[in-house]
């Protein structure tokens, strides 16, 4: 009958930690292009909170970050 259960709701999925709280990351720097850019897809669009495995108090700190750098020319609004 638990098989049949988990049947219906598909696989289980892994927990993903955010790496920022297990590093105890408190301040997220703009000027840190190359951290920045793993949070960045093809497109230049900020990966979502379910891709990258962050914690929603530090998605926001990153994706203002992400914003500062775009606009001192840090990072690129879109990416061709």
């Amino acid at each position: 009958l638990s098989t049949n259960i988990l049947a219906c709701f598909g696989p289980i999925l892994n927990m993903k930690q955010c790496q920022f709280c297990v590093n105890n990351t408190k301040v997220f720097d703009y000027k840190d292009t190359e951290m920045l850019r793993g949070f960045i897809n093809t497109v230049g669009k900020i990966t979502p909170r379910k891709k990258t495995g962050t914690c929603a108090s530090c998605q926001r700190q990153l994706a203002l970050a992400i914003k500062h750098a775009r606009h001192l020319a840090l990072l690129p609004f879109t990416l061709r």
